[in-house]
């Protein structure tokens, strides 16, 4: 004979008559999980929305967006992260970004007009500042004349 307990585990467990918990409905998937993405895909869509920058915005726009910002941000990521390493630093400041940005061409050329605070400048000496090299065995040629 079945205990008590047990034929009212039973009579809860089955959903009948609208009582119970409503079944699980499906958990929502974000855009950017959609897309496989990083960046927030819905924060990018507000915030081209908020701005004004057209009158409608669709919705592929958004993703693509934050595709080329992911992809900016983990190439300024990697370089900075290699450039920490080469100093034997565990942590990117703003001077290896900055040496990031101004080693790498493309880089340099989109963030050209950017400053970049606590960044430093780029270690550079003039080659007429640079003492002369003094050739093996040859003597030295002065072609230009100090005569004016």
């Amino acid at each position: 004979m079945p205990s008590i307990t047990a034929t009212k585990a039973k009579s809860k467990s089955v959903g009948v008559g609208g009582r119970g918990k409503p079944p699980k409905a499906t958990k929502s998937i974000s855009r950017s999980q959609k897309a496989g993405l990083q960046f927030p895909v819905g924060r990018v869509a507000r915030f081209l929305k908020k701005g004004r920058y057209a009158q409608r915005v669709g919705s592929g726009s958004p993703v693509y967006l934050s595709a080329v910002l992911e992809y900016l941000t983990a190439e300024l990521l990697e370089l900075a992260g290699n450039a920490a390493r080469d100093n034997k630093k565990n942590r990117i400041v703003p001077r290896h970004i900055q040496l990031a940005v101004r080693n790498d061409e493309e880089l340099s050329k989109l963030l050209g007009s950017a400053t970049i605070a606590n960044g430093g400048v780029l270690p550079n000496i003039h080659q007429n500042l640079l003492p002369n090299k003094i050739g093996k065995g040859k003597a030295e040629i002065s072609s230009v004349s100090q005569d004016f």
